[in-house]
């Protein structure tokens, strides 16, 4: 299995809440953001979500023609994504870029212990050189945290270890690149943002030609608020891998962030063309399409019902086709997925919200609306949006009450 590139993934594992700040308990509810950029960015979506998984990088064929609606012509086809790592076999001496190159091989096969152990071998043999001991560090770190999100390896012990011999290999050969990038991942999974800022901008400006220099580097722009900055990073990326559906993704996120939602949707549509079997791909496309006006739920419901068929157990999935039901007025049909949305994640804040929006239309309901809202209030006492639909709830319940 080979080693993702960073998701802003990163990411995207992140933010607050996911819509309108202040819905009324009688209006629709919100859909809930699912990848890493949109959690590094500081967003939540409380329940299932804690640690997000960003998919394995797709592995589409030579070339990939990208399509619009049957109306549109075939967009020009796309390369094949690039290698997921940066390769180390890159210092100029022959004979350590040889002991490298199979250790680089290792890495992006997914094969972290050969990596490992061909990279202790250059390190070995070319103690003063900091390729072997970037190599051994980020085989190391690899094997620590499968998952790419951002925190996700927070006071791990091994990645804590490994960040502190990759800072060393920066120091040993300030010029090489791959040492600053590597320890500006490590960072990110320990939650460090301000100091993978550092380390990665020092690597794109020795890199500028690897997208996941880039791509880090925007992650680690977005944990710190900057999501302009980040846009400028994580567009570079794109554009210099286009054919990786993950970047495509990436982009797409912090465009839905900045509420460029039209452009984010054309990101996305390309990242679930690119990787049509990745159910989180279907719910960034589908979750985007929820906040466009022209026809977007309807479109949205299609996409996260391709995501739910191929994830039927992620609830977040079952409460956003939920949401998207509910905007086309579909309330029985919204109530049955956002229950089974709560079967699978009784914690799912979002969906407990979504729920009591559809309840509280109906007088004989409103109890069980409230009784909705006060369990999401208990999960989440910090979201406004329990506060403002609770706040909404009472009104009607006046208005009902009132001679």
């Amino acid at each position: 299995m080979r080693r993702g590139p960073f998701v802003a993934v990163l990411l995207p594992a992140v933010l607050g809440a996911c819509a309108d700040p202040k819905p009324a308990a009688t209006a629709p509810g919100y859909p809930c953001r699912d990848d890493a950029a949109f959690r590094a960015s500081g967003g939540r979506c409380a329940g299932e979500d804690g640690v997000l998984v960003p998919p394995a990088p797709a592995a589409p064929p030579a070339t990939v023609p990208i399509t619009g609606p049957a109306d549109k012509p075939a967009a020009t086809p796309l390369p094949p994504p690039r290698p997921t790592s940066i390769p180390l076999a890159r210092t100029g001496d022959a004979s350590l870029d040889a002991l490298l190159a199979p250790g680089d091989a290792a890495f992006e096969a997914g094969d972290f212990a050969k990596a490992e152990a061909a990279y202790d071998a250059a390190r070995k043999a070319f103690p003063k050189r900091a390729a072997g001991a970037v190599g051994v560090a980020r085989a190391r770190v690899a094997k620590a945290s499968p998952n790419l999100g951002y925190a996700a390896a927070e006071k791990n012990k091994d990645v804590l270890a490994a960040a502190k011999e990759l800072a060393a290999s920066t120091k040993t050969e300030p010029g090489f690149g791959p040492a600053w990038v590597e320890h500006g991942r490590a960072l990110l999974l320990l939650g460090d943002a301000p100091g993978a800022e550092v380390s990665l901008t020092k690597g794109v400006q020795l890199l500028d030609a690897e997208p996941e220099a880039h791509s880090a580097l925007g992650v680690a722009l977005l944990a710190t608020g900057k999501s302009e900055q980040a846009l400028t990073s994580l567009t570079r990326a794109r554009d210099l891998d286009p054919g990786s559906a993950a970047r495509r993704g990436n982009l797409g996120t912090v465009l839905f962030m900045r509420s460029r939602v039209k452009e984010a949707i054309k990101e996305y549509e390309v990242q679930a063309e690119l990787a049509p079997d990745d159910a989180r791909a279907h719910s960034d496309l589908g979750t985007a399409l929820l906040s466009d006006g022209d026809g977007g739920p309807a479109r949205a419901e299609a996409e996260l019902r391709k995501a739910v068929a191929i994830d039927p157990r992620r609830a977040t999935f079952r409460s956003n086709l939920g949401f998207a039901l509910q905007l086309q007025g579909r309330t029985k049909d919204a109530i049955a997925e956002y229950r089974e949305s709560l079967r699978l994640d009784a914690k799912l804040v979002s969906a407990w919200v979504n729920l009591a929006t559809v309840l509280a239309r109906d007088p004989a309901t409103r109890g069980e609306a409230r009784k909705a809202l006060e369990t999401a209030a208990k999960l989440d006492p910090t979201d406004p949006r329990v506060k403002a639909n609770l706040e909404e709830l009472e009104s009607l319940e006046k208005g009902v009450r009132a001679p």
